[in-house]
């Protein structure tokens, strides 16, 4: 019989003795602190029906596209993983059968995040004993679903099982935040706050633009057959937002740019959309002068503005068309951020009342243009590696290419950026442990003493995130 499976208590920690005796003790300082997930993407309604995850593959597979894109490589669909049915193929309705296919493709996962998260969730979060295989997949499944089945395992026990201080959910710009006010009526007003998203009324190209407008009117009850009545619906939606709680709000444009329009250009083009005339170049040129008017915004109501670009949103159409956003295998592009951001932080930079949180996938943009960008302006905030880059050995790059022009004040801290609520614990432990080896790292070539690094790895868990999504 095979040793029970665990998982190595330093895990992620360097591997030369020296430095990771410094690093568990730095890691060992923030381990327990209190989870701040201020960018993230766990559904609100789950928080407010706190109702049962139903069944381990609705919990782990399904909603999970790092895990379901990498089982379609190997040449799985996403019919077959219960994501949705096709003209040639039908949806998987079966969920232990959805699972065997994810334990079957277990080994797929070695050498990426995923598998650290997944681990982490099964071993410390269940106690399964038994690595995931075609073999063990049933056992799992039914220890796994016994657990989710228990009243100690809804949403909200979990966020003080998980030591989750405040959560922030993701929410279209028309959302009627009933959710929100069902929980603050609850209690959980101040842990569980809602984020601003409004990327589909930014983009006039989009398919379903119109539609969305129309949402967008009847959230605010403002006339939204303007474009100045469009501005003012957004604003109207901000300021329930700000009542509701929230922090922050969320841009997950291609590009950066924040370039703005005069008036009556913007106006000219806002009408051109309504006509259904807009064009490609016309449409773009709008997103990058909304990105600005939602910054002016922000320099009003306080709302942080989170910025990441750079994604090639549903590369293969056929996914998308049948199952919709999100499903289409999104993909990283080349970001240019210096000349992009450049309209924003000339004019709202040194604002005291702006600020912003800029992400990448785009490695080669840290040191270069991020790093120069977020040590010299007091409102931008270089945020956490995420999405391809939350890996243990992308984070040391970013310490490594950032840190040394932006210093650790200039960051936002973690994020975990996720809608696998059963990840969040996994993902901030990664962070935490890929941290302490890096202070390590500098603790043992006497550039930080002991202390700092102490201060510091507290600073990068707990109170930069904090501190870069107070309101103010």
């Amino acid at each position: 019989m095979s040793e029970p499976w665990t998982l190595h208590p330093d895990r992620a920690l360097p591997a030369d003795p020296a430095t990771r005796d410094l690093a568990r003790e730095i890691y060992a300082a923030t381990k327990d602190l209190p989870l701040v997930s201020m960018h993230g993407h766990v559904p609100v309604e789950w928080f407010a029906q706190d109702t049962s995850f139903g069944d381990p593959a609705q919990l782990f597979v399904v909603p999970d596209h790092y895990l379901t894109r990498m089982l379609v490589s190997q040449g799985e669909t996403l019919p077959r993983l219960g994501v949705g049915s096709t003209a040639d193929e039908a949806v998987e309705t079966d969920p232990r059968e959805i699972w065997r296919r994810f334990c079957a493709g277990w080994k797929h996962f070695r050498g990426t995040p995923t598998r650290y998260w997944l681990e982490h969730e099964l071993v410390e979060i269940f106690g399964v004993t038994q690595r995931p295989s075609a073999e063990t997949a049933d056992a799992i499944y039914d220890q796994v679903a016994a657990r989710i089945a228990e009243p100690d395992f809804r949403p909200r026990a979990l966020l003080d099982r998980f030591r989750i201080e405040v959560i922030a959910t993701t929410d279209p710009a028309w959302a009627t935040l009933d959710d929100h006010a069902k929980l603050a009526a609850d209690g959980y007003g101040e842990r569980v706050l809602p984020t601003f998203r409004p990327d589909p009324l930014l983009h006039p190209d989009r398919p379903t633009w119109r539609e969305d407008l129309e949402r967008l009117a009847a959230a605010s009850g403002v006339d939204v057959s303007s474009y100045d009545g469009y501005l003012e619906a957004l604003r109207t939606q901000r300021e329930r937002f700000v009542a509701a709680g929230a922090r922050a709000t969320d841009h997950g444009h291609l590009f950066a740019d924040t370039t703005p329009l005069d008036d009556a250009e913007a106006r000219r083009v806002f009408d051109a959309a309504l006509a259904g005339t807009v064009t490609a170049a016309e449409a773009q040129a709008f997103s990058g002068h909304m990105l600005f008017q939602m910054a002016a915004m922000s320099a009003e109501d306080g709302l942080v503005m989170q910025l990441h670009p750079g994604v090639l949103r549903d590369h293969a159409s056929a996914p998308f068309a049948a199952f919709g956003p999100d499903k289409g295998y999104d993909i990283p592009v080349v970001t240019e951020f210096t000349r992009s951001l450049r309209p924003v932080l000339d004019a709202f930079g040194h604002h005291p009342r702006f600020r912003m949180i800029a992400f990448t996938v785009d490695e080669d943009v840290y040191s270069r243009e991020l790093a120069p960008l977020a040590g010299v302006y007091p409102a931008l905030r270089l945020g956490a590696p995420w999405w391809f880059l939350d890996a243990p050995d992308a984070m040391r790059r970013f310490r490594e290419a950032a840190t040394e022009t932006a210093g650790f004040s200039n960051m936002s801290g973690f994020v975990d950026d996720t809608r696998a609520f059963c990840s969040i614990p996994a993902r901030h432990d990664l962070a935490r442990r890929v941290d302490a080896g890096y202070l390590a790292r500098l603790v043992a070539e006497h550039r930080l003493d002991l202390d700092e690094a102490l201060d510091t790895a507290v600073d990068l868990a707990y109170r930069l995130p904090l501190a870069a999504y107070e309101r103010r």
